[in-house]
């Protein structure tokens, strides 16, 4: 004969185990053909950039690999690989940062972020390749400005991945600088040549 049981002790069959925790922390799962990402800019000049890609921290402050202005991560498109973490900094020449993006192979997932000031890293060059990974936000960026992107190479349409926050004195919630921006989401696994008609 069993223990009685004890008054207002709960039956243990109808509890239900919590849900899973997804990927970067989505809501939902990502589908098998998709990666899942989250991705925030920095706040003010103080704290930088976190990127988060198919469950794994990329960029953040805490891994020490981001700094002011331009972050990015590049990512195998079919595999999910990280296979780069850059920033472009006020030490770097503005001529880099255009012969990286020249430099990206075709397949690749690019994340970018901001932090600090990114206005002043970049060329009338640089916004415009960034327009070909399909940025349609970077070319109306200004100082202070906060700004995200995910996008790919060989992408022929506008990504649908993408977040600008103007600097305003009227809205900013940091003295003098807008508040972060963030988007989270699931990007498109990349087809191989092979996969293609």
């Amino acid at each position: 004969m069993g223990l009685p049981r004890r008054k207002n002790e709960s039956d243990l069959s109808s509890v239900t185990a919590p849900p899973p925790v997804q990927k970067c922390n989505l809501s939902e799962a990502c589908p098998d053909d998709s990666f899942a990402f989250r991705i925030r800019s920095g706040a003010a000049n103080i704290v930088g950039p976190t990127v988060c890609f198919d469950g794994k921290i990329a960029m953040s402050h805490v891994l020490n690999n981001v700094g002011p202005g331009l972050n990015i991560v590049l990512v195998n498109g079919m595999s999910g690989v990280v296979e780069d973490t850059m920033n472009f900094n006020r030490n770097h020449k503005a001529e880099e940062l255009v012969q990286y993006l020249k430099d990206i192979q075709p397949g690749k997932i690019v994340l970018a972020a901001s932090f600090d000031d990114l206005a002043a890293k970049l060329t009338d060059e640089s916004r415009e390749l960034f327009a070909k990974l399909g940025s349609n936000l970077l070319k109306s960026l200004n100082s202070r400005d906060n700004w995200v992107f995910v996008g790919g190479t060989g992408s022929e349409h506008i990504s649908a991945f993408e977040k600008l926050c103007p600097s305003d004195e009227k809205t900013n919630v940091y003295e003098g600088w807008p508040d972060i921006v963030e988007l989270s989401s699931c990007y498109p696994r990349m087809e191989t040549d092979a996969d293609q008609p």
